[in-house]
């Protein structure tokens, strides 16, 4: 096949844009630069772009900084409100749902129509966000429909006339690692025809040690979905024998641990609930595609929406012991040593305690402020809340809460959901 127009001879690409920088955008932005390829970063936040273009990062990642600075010293990184042309485009931006949990593409529509008017015959769009099943479908139809001029693909049609090419090949990284699995992880890349995937894979192969494995587009949309929907059943499992534990006076702690001595078992340990942008959503647009077939997944679903409630109950029934109680809830991220909090537990947690009238105060060593939800919770150092708090409630093992000297604890009431200070 003749190399698409604006990549060299030997099929390699340059120039690459890619829509959103976040938690995933940036990263990637920032890995195919320190390749080689000349990468402009868009989003419409105007601080995290002059950020960025000064050397500097909005998200706490591992060594990102670092990658950033060397980037955009070197000429290779830059961000921009605007698309630029480019010969690929990826496109990270978020895939929330709405109420009932529909899927909201919004954001994936707005950034169609953002790059539609710098495109060019030859393009590459892979959209990197993980979506529903039929996304990348529906992205080609909006770009077709915005530039008529173009030929871009259809499913299950002949494609030998068109001159674009759409993929969905969906990150599968964790945060704390992102910047090592962006590279050495194996990725699952579908396009819409049998060409755009292999024209998706030319890319990735510039960039990524791990192998590139082609399949179609509605397939790799399905298998993002699918993985973080195995994970949310079994995290699901794990917070039922938690509750289970509760109500039967049992250690949950040593119970998982003596029943994973069987050589076939791995049961996860359970905690305050599931957040995150990835398993807290994406079992959702598996369900909205295919509600009848679908019952366990929807039973895992609600089984780790309702553990916060469960943890809630507990701090209330500890603060009847205490005339005006000082509840402490440390950390607020999702996930330990990360400062993400999209659709974090722990934040609904103090939320529903503030609710109740209880004085509560957060620590959370990794955001500077609190979200606008907790407005009536005092940020607090961690030596403070301590000092202050008649009840601890730990919500995100963050490693700073793991180094607490035990003897600090003595005269407490602790409600630890993660099992961290297990004597």
């Amino acid at each position: 096949m003749n190399a698409p127009t604006g990549i060299s001879g030997d099929g390699k690409f340059a120039t690459v844009c890619v829509i959103g920088l976040g938690y995933v955008g940036l990263p990637t932005a920032a890995v195919m630069a320190s390749r080689g390829l000349d990468v402009t970063g868009v989003d419409v936040n105007n601080r995290a772009v002059e950020l960025i273009n000064q050397g500097k990062v909005h998200i706490i990642e591992p060594d990102l900084d670092i990658l950033v600075n060397g980037a955009v010293a070197m000429g290779k990184l830059k961000a921009s409100l605007a698309p630029v042309p480019a010969d690929a485009f990826i496109i990270a931006v978020p895939t929330p749902f709405k109420d009932d949990h529909v899927p909201d593409l919004s954001y994936v529509k707005a950034a169609a129509k953002a790059i539609a008017p710098v495109l060019k015959a030859g393009d590459l769009i892979i959209i990197e966000s993980t979506s529903p099943v039929g996304t990348t479908e529906q992205l080609s139809q909006w770009l077709a429909s915005d530039r008529p001029d173009l030929k871009f693909p259809t499913a299950g049609e002949n494609s030998e006339n068109c001159n674009m090419y759409v993929a969905h090949s969906p990150e599968r990284v964790l945060p704390g690692r992102v910047l090592i699995e962006l590279v050495s992880n194996d990725r699952v890349i579908g396009g819409i025809t049998e060409k755009c995937a292999e024209q998706a894979a030319a890319l990735y192969d510039q960039v990524i040690d791990g192998k590139s494995l082609l399949t179609t587009a509605r397939t790799a949309e399905l298998v993002k979905l699918a993985e973080n929907a195995y994970r949310d059943v079994n995290i699901a499992f794990a917070n039922e024998m938690g509750n289970v534990c509760d109500e039967m006076d049992i250690d949950v702690w040593e119970a998982t641990k003596l029943a994973n001595r069987h050589p076939r078992v791995n049961i996860l340990n359970p905690g305050p609930g599931v957040g995150g942008h990835c398993i807290a959503v994406d079992p959702w647009f598996i369900v909205d595609g295919a509600p009848d077939q679908t019952p366990l997944i929807q039973a895992a679903r609600h089984v780790n929406d309702q553990k916060p409630l469960s943890v809630v109950q507990q701090v209330i029934k500890a603060a009847e012991n205490f005339t005006n109680p000082v509840v402490a809830c440390l950390g607020l991220a999702y996930k330990a040593d990360i400062d993400d909090l999209r659709e974090s537990p722990a934040v609904e947690i103090t939320r529903l305690v503030a609710d109740q009238g209880i004085t509560v105060i957060a620590v959370e060593p990794y955001v500077e402020t609190l979200p606008e939800v907790l407005a009536d919770v005092e940020k607090a150092r961690l030596d403070d809340a301590l000092a202050k708090a008649d009840i601890l409630v730990l919500l995100t093992d963050h490693s700073p809460f793991k180094a607490i000297d035990p003897a600090t604890l003595k005269g407490k009431t602790v409600i630890d959901t993660r099992g961290l200070w297990r004597a």
